[in-house]
């Protein structure tokens, strides 16, 4: 799958039923970031989560194709991010290339904090703090 170079954020969300339309939500932070504006007409691609009948979260990573983006990160590298939120698991997240999203374990929002990749996956790196504010 080739995504453009003009994606401004990547989330995942709920369909939900209201009235006589269906409701995609936008999370408040996408907003607050300055990716999106309330008010302005987006193009939206949904992009199912199930491969093969297997959730995403769970199915084995397959090698992708030369035609997909690669992660904008490598294991190994060292980055220095801002985290932007806390996850389900309560670990920070950052973003960086294309909204590209990596996992800080230990990280508050608001922390500028420099991290090495530990591991990278199509759709998400880890990284481990070495160094605490910058």
């Amino acid at each position: 799958m080739e995504i453009s170079d003009k994606l401004l954020c990547l989330f995942s969300t709920d369909v939900s039923e209201e009235n006589d339309r269906y409701v995609i939500e936008v999370p408040k932070r996408e907003v607050e970031t300055g990716d999106i504006d309330p008010g302005e007409v987006y193009r939206v691609a949904l992009i199912s989560r199930d491969r093969d009948g297997e959730d995403a979260d769970t199915a084995t990573e397959k090698p992708s194709a030369p035609s997909e983006p690669q992660p904008p990160v490598e294991v190994g590298e060292t980055r220095y991010v801002e985290i932007e939120d806390i996850g389900k698991q309560g670990d920070g997240i950052a973003r960086v290339e294309r909204g590209y999203v990596i996992i800080v374990p230990g990280a508050e929002v608001g922390e500028r904090v420099k991290i090495e990749i530990s591991e990278v996956k199509s759709n998400f790196a880890v990284g481990e703090i070495i160094e605490e504010t910058f």
